[in-house]
């Protein structure tokens, strides 16, 4: 009998131990992507039977009377969360809701966040799958491609013809991609180590007004946003015309529900022989790898990891002429032995402490190897009749950097005002910087450059951002300090003194923005920056302005007249002090003189219906040097229209039409403007069938088989039989029609 008293007890006592009653529990509920509180959260508890709602600070308060307990979160715009609790010692005291698919309607022009909510709009409505579609989702930024996803891509930017990023700073997580003092040219920004599908959001901004944007950042930057967790592992296969192939993998490692944790890791492999006559075997290994973890309530830290490797054959550029007298085909090369290899590993880390409600600190540090070796030939037989000219590029190096940035948030009786500082150093230990005369890849005929050296750039920036009524106003001071040490391969006897070089520049900025109410805001954006400039231009040229300055400003209004509408015109302009080219094709420095550039763009996003969206950005340049006679003065391939949009249609339940246009005006070629490059308007269409599990896509690229030119240039050639050298437009064509056909699974 005191046996089973003894049992009935413990038995009571561990039911009562299970259901322990009465205890409250406060709870913080945040935006995932962007950690800001969400008012307005549906909170049910008690097994379904109470609920109660968050605050504007997001806090919740819950009584519970018993456990275990499953708590769900419910937000229209959020995906549901179900929290179980099994205890009082649950430490999960902050939540995280991801968002849903935007719709234009959630957009609000007045928020901080503006930008980089239109373009998840953008990407939530067409989804990429390469890196030219990431860039192309950068509104106003236009891209072209030399080599079929090889080389970077080639930018244009407000009157910039940026090369491949020498006046656009390129980010990924807020790491640079742009590589200073680059065998190919300065900036050189090779963004295919990114995996497209982890993309989550894209920050940018044009012009050079942001306090915490510098080198590179001229006419504009653009920041990469990966996912911090992804919901479902995923396979997806991919192939099409040209024997193209693809296979991506991503997969879930850890998810914790509430947000607090996540690692993933992702993988993908392309191969295409492109559409020309000589094979382009391109191939590219990504892999990607991404932990992150709420330490605590207040510390949050961040590890993740890329590596790449590609390489590929390319037919170059090719002279009009030789098309024209049949020479070769539209499809054929001039020299069949250009190509290269390129790899890019990264290490990143990021740490958040967040100190008090009203301050914090965020820490990035980072690492990356980096290689690149290209064979090109873009003036045939002109300085050797009998090799030819082709050229060898290689880069090798290490790069580091840091950043410390404080932010601290005041109240006032007239508002709130955000102080914002930050430091930071970015060096580049370069072990190989060569160009090369080769034949046919494996004969070394001649090095015409051969450094090795390190360039470090450290940064220190200070300004605040004061809200008071409807105005915003946004002073802010930033300086950028560079040291360049050049060791010169080829010339031994120089002295040390003769190979370095020191150079600062002192950038204040100043932008003001009026919301006349919810749907219309004003705003005036001004601001110094400064053209960046390659080590080899910089040493050599010690007596001249080797950091010229920019200066520049930008009005405008985003307009909101009704839910599934917004407008966005500005105006611009921007004087550059100096246009240092250093030309690695040719080795020798090119400096442009004084110049000037305005224009406008105009943005628009337009959904009638919630399963209908359009957009288009229309943009217009006009780019002059200052000090040059006139009609001698026009910016080479310096673009003046160019536009980009797409409309969007989901239908039947799972089906979604796509189709989307570029378009890019025509532009002098030389100062002179004689030659001019041929304008051209090219579609893609994607059909597309998605479920919860799976799905399916069709894309056909170039849908009217339209001939274009992609690159294009003005160069000095010769063939293998002229006598005599001609200037004439050399390109790399367009793509022609292709289909490519995907399936993916989500599990």
């Amino acid at each position: 009998m005191k046996i089973k008293i003894a049992f009935l007890l413990a038995f009571i006592s561990g039911i009562v131990s299970a259901q322990k009653t009465g205890f409250e529990k406060q709870l913080v509920i945040k935006d995932a992507e962007h950690k800001l509180p969400i008012a307005g959260v549906l909170v049910t508890y008690n097994n379904g039977n109470s609920h109660t709602h968050s605050e504007t600070n997001g806090v919740v308060k819950i009584n519970i009377k018993s456990l275990p307990d499953t708590l769900t979160f419910s937000h229209e715009t959020y995906d549901d969360l179900k929290l179980v609790i099994t205890n009082e010692e649950n430490k999960n005291n902050v939540i995280f809701l991801e968002h849903k698919p935007f719709q234009l309607s959630e957009v609000s022009v007045v928020h901080s966040s503006f930008l980089s909510a239109i373009t998840k709009v953008d990407l939530n409505k067409f989804p990429v799958n390469s890196a030219q579609d990431l860039l192309r989702k950068v509104p106003g930024l236009f891209i072209a491609q030399h080599a079929g996803g090889g080389k970077a891509e080639q930018l244009f930017l407000r009157g910039f013809d940026a090369d491949h990023g020498t006046d656009v700073s390129v980010n990924v997580d807020g790491m640079p991609v742009n590589i200073v003092s680059h065998a190919h040219g300065q900036g050189y920004s090779d963004l295919h180590f990114v995996i497209p599908e982890t993309v989550n959001n894209i920050d940018f901004g044009k012009g050079a007004y942001y306090m915490d944007r510098g080198d590179f950042n001229t006419a504009g930057y653009v920041d990469f946003k990966t996912f911090d967790k992804l919901n479902n592992s995923t396979i997806k296969l991919e192939g099409g015309s040209f024997n193209t192939k693809r296979i991506l993998g991503m997969f879930n490692i850890m998810n914790d529900p509430s947000g607090k944790s996540g690692a993933y890791l992702a993988a993908e492999y392309n191969y295409s022989d492109g559409p020309f006559d000589v094979k382009q075997n391109f191939n590219r290994v990504n892999i990607f790898g991404k932990y992150n973890k709420w330490i605590t309530d207040n510390d949050y830290f961040n590890i993740q990891f890329s590596t790449f490797n590609s390489s590929w054959n390319a037919s170059g550029q090719i002279p009009e002429r030789a098309v024209a007298e049949g020479i070769i085909s539209r499809w054929g090369s001039i020299d069949p032995t250009e190509g290269g290899n390129t790899s890019r590993t990264n290490l990143q880390m990021n740490f958040k402490h967040i100190i008090s409600s009203t301050e914090q600190i965020d820490a990035m540090a980072w690492y990356s190897k980096y290689n690149f070796n290209l064979f090109s030939n873009f003036t045939f037989y002109l300085n050797d009749k009998d090799h030819g000219d082709e050229i060898q590029q290689t880069d090798g190096r290490n790069i580091y950097g840091t950043e410390l940035k404080y932010t601290k948030n005041f109240s006032t009786s007239n508002g709130t005002l955000d102080w914002i500082s930050g430091i930071g150093f970015r060096n580049d230990d370069i072990n190989t910087l060569q160009l090369n005369h080769v034949y046919h890849r494996d004969l070394l005929l001649d090095k015409l450059a051969d450094v090795t050296g390190t360039e470090t750039n450290m940064h220190a920036f200070t300004g605040v951002i004061w809200q008071t009524g409807k105005w915003t106003i946004n002073p802010a001071l930033r300086l950028d300090h560079f040291i360049f040490n050049m060791h010169d391969l080829l010339n031994l006897e120089q002295l040390p003194s003769e190979q370095s070089s020191e150079a600062t520049r002192l950038s204040p900025k100043l932008n003001f923005s009026f919301a006349q109410n919810d749907n219309v805001m004003w705003f005036l954006k001004t601001g110094m920056g400064f053209h960046s400039n390659d080590m080899r231009v910089v040493v050599t040229n010690k007596d001249q302005k080797t950091l010229p300055y920019s200066i520049g400003g930008d009005f405008g209004v985003r307009l909101h007249p009704f839910s599934s509408l917004i407008i966005t015109p500005t105006i611009w302009y921007l004087d550059l002090q100096q246009e240092f080219v250093y030309v690695g094709d040719e080795a020798v420095v090119e400096p442009s003189g004084k110049s000037r550039r305005y224009g406008a763009d105009l943005g628009i996003r337009f959904q009638p219906f919630k399963n209908f969206y359009l957009n288009a950005d229309i943009n217009y340049s006009h780019a002059r040097f200052i000090d040059e006679e006139k009609g001698q003065d026009y910016i080479p391939l310096a673009p003046i229209i160019t536009s980009t949009g797409s409309a969007n249609w989901d239908f039947l339940n799972g089906f979604s039409l796509g189709l989307q246009y570029r378009y890019m005006g025509a532009r002098p070629a030389t100062e002179d403007d004689s030659i001019r490059t041929k304008a051209y308007f090219v579609n893609d269409l994607m059909l597309s069938y998605n479920r919860q599990k799976w799905g399916a896509n069709l894309q056909f690229s170039n849908l009217f088989n339209v001939k274009w030119n992609e690159a294009q240039f003005a160069t000095e050639t010769q063939l293998k039989n002229e006598p005599e050298p001609i200037t004439d437009l050399t390109y790399t064509p367009g793509n022609p029609f292709g289909i490519k056909a995907g399936v993916y699974y989500k599990f």
